[in-house]
């Protein structure tokens, strides 16, 4: 007695397939996520500053700055996966993967050319956000991409005149300008 089974390859699916599918994000689901991304990124930040300054700071009683940074540095990576999976994007780990290497990519050489920190932290956590959060038909990486240049730049201006201010609104401002950017390229596609 021979027993016989149907064996089926298992089903794939393509980016096309899972976009059909998918229903558009919500404007509140959206909101949610860029809020709880940016609640993640503002401890990371401040470790990094803080990490910055201990670096900088020759007293005794300073913290360790390698790991203030790397605590820093260690939230960003949660912030694309908030960011990917709760926008429901189809490939979310590759999502992240791109989005941290975007944020290297931007990151690094903005903050090289700004001659400040916080000018390319801003700059890399908005360009690996513009990958990490799921684009609908409506939304242009282009219109995120340029949100985040005025962002960065934003930052750019305060850092220079009121320094000590423009740490504060720095880590709201990237996620913010996607979701603005977004919002933007919907209200344009709709009139």
């Amino acid at each position: 007695m021979t027993m016989t089974t149907a064996t089926s390859a298992p089903r794939r699916t393509t980016i096309a397939a899972a976009k059909a599918v998918r229903e558009p994000l919500s404007p509140q689901r959206k909101w949610k996520t860029i809020t709880l991304a940016t609640l993640l990124l503002v401890p990371g930040y401040w470790m990094l500053l803080a990490g910055l300054v201990a670096r900088q700071s020759h007293t005794k009683g300073a913290p360790d700055p390698g790991a203030a940074m790397a605590l820093g540095l260690a939230a960003i990576p949660i912030v694309f996966l908030v960011l990917a999976v709760m926008s429901g994007h189809a490939r979310w780990p590759g999502a992240v993967a791109k989005a941290m290497g975007i944020a290297l990519l931007v990151g690094i050489p903005a903050s090289a050319i700004a001659g400040d920190a916080i000018t390319g932290i801003v700059a890399g956590v908005g360009a690996g956000g513009c990958i990490a959060l799921r684009r609908d038909d409506m939304q242009s990486l282009r219109t995120r991409a340029m949100a985040v240049a005025l962002a960065a730049l934003y930052t750019f201006v305060l850092v220079r005149s009121v320094s000590a201010l423009a740490l504060l609104p720095a880590p709201v401002l990237p996620l913010t300008a996607i979701g603005l950017a977004d919002h933007f390229s919907e209200r344009r596609a709709n009139a």
